[in-house]
């Protein structure tokens, strides 16, 4: 079995643009600042054999990057958070509701059972000289029997 990358990268990116707070969600880590209100950018971050296969596969958890910016100049500044938190909010209850984000992964590891627990963390970057607000989203997706062992 191969890894359908981009069936899971659509699904993460569907979830997205469904929640309705974005005016565009990029499918790779954005080398230019976004433009004005709320943008979503979503990555592979990482890949990692777990402990779960079948005799004879080995399965494997993927880690995506969902990375929600906004300019930090804007009004009402007092509206940032709220708006961001309210995106990662939604995003976060389509991860759980969607645990198998409609079929194409075991599970989304919402409590790290394999590593990383589904999170978000917010802070600052700077890009092309703007600084931006943004909540980072980590989430792990486990993908059973995708390789196959040699005895």
């Amino acid at each position: 079995m191969a890894l359908d990358i981009n069936g899971i990268l659509n699904s993460v990116i569907s979830h997205a643009m469904a929640s309705g707070y974005f005016e565009r969600v990029n499918g790779h880590e954005p080398q230019n600042a976004p433009g004005h209100g709320l943008t979503a950018a979503v990555w592979v971050d990482g890949i990692t054999p777990v402990r779960t296969s079948g005799l004879g596969t080995a399965s494997a958890r993927l880690i995506f990057n969902v990375r929600l910016y906004t300019p930090m100049v804007q009004e009402p500044a007092d509206a940032i958070d709220p708006n961001l938190t309210a995106a990662t909010d939604a995003l976060m209850r389509a991860y759980v509701g969607d645990f198998q984000l409609g079929g194409t992964v075991r599970q989304v590891d919402v409590l790290g059972q394999h590593g990383a627990a589904l999170e978000a963390r917010a802070g600052y970057i700077q890009q092309d000289g703007a600084l931006l607000r943004v909540i980072t989203i980590t989430l792990p997706v486990i993908v059973n029997d995708l390789w196959d062992e040699v005895a």
